[in-house]
């Protein structure tokens, strides 16, 4: 029988969560703000990527209203459209013809209504770039923390061969397994806030014009209705 002071030392688990707990307390703090990162992420993914789809079909659904009306239509006529920006702009050009009428001159309405609508598409898209900053610097930044948990861990398998007489590739192995593990979270973090703040930023983009087509149509029922 090997003496107690021989015995071989059980090898950590090569899992994903024994790793995390014979990592030092470096490397820990580096996996958990990596698996935050990676929340948050797919939190700002899921919420923008809602957000936008509904965007679209509120736009859809106004434009259509508008292609389909020779006027402004009324109030009663554009339930389909309940929320969002196309209900906005729908209700401030509203407005603006509203208090046209008690003017003496209605010269400029079709300006007035336009600078209204203007201002609801920059806000809008103020809006709609929130969180989008978030997912820009996660995909920056998150692979080089999993690098540095991932140097500090291999650094630590290093020094951890000073204790033991005969360096084999069995006693090194597992330090360097917890080192690699934290790069693994930092790119499961990093891909999906790149491909998403790509993919974002695509559709809003596409949205501004889209806008600026809707605001086109409800230029064109301003002069048939000027007429």
């Amino acid at each position: 029988m090997l003496p107690a002071d021989l015995a071989p030392v059980a090898a950590p688990a090569l899992t994903p969560w024994g790793m995390y707990l014979a990592a030092d307390i470096v490397v820990k703090g580096v996996m958990i703000a990596l698996a935050l990162a990676s929340l948050a992420t797919w939190t700002v993914l899921l919420a923008k990527g809602w957000e936008l789809a509904r965007q679209a079909r509120q736009l859809r659904a106004a434009r259509a209203l508008l292609l389909q009306a020779p006027s402004l239509p009324g109030e009663s006529a554009d339930a389909s459209v309940q929320r969002g920006i196309a209900r906005a702009m729908l209700d401030a050009a509203r407005t603006e013809l509203h208090l046209s009428q008690d003017l003496d001159s209605r010269d400029g309405t079709k300006e007035r209504v336009a600078s209204r609508l203007d201002r609801i598409e920059l806000e809008t898209a103020r809006v709609q770039r929130r969180g989008i900053g978030v997912l820009a610097s996660i995909g920056a930044v998150a692979p080089f923390v999993g690098l540095f948990g991932t140097v500090w861990g291999i650094m630590n398998a290093f020094r951890g061969l000073a204790n033991v007489q005969q360096a084999t590739l069995a006693a090194v192995a597992p330090g360097i397994a917890e080192a690699l593990i934290a790069t693994a979270i930092g790119l499961f973090a990093a891909i999906p806030a790149v491909v998403a703040f790509n993919r974002y930023s695509h559709d809003i983009d596409r949205l501004a014009i889209r806008f600026e087509s809707f605001i086109e149509e409800f230029s064109n029922i301003l002069q048939r209705q000027a007429r």
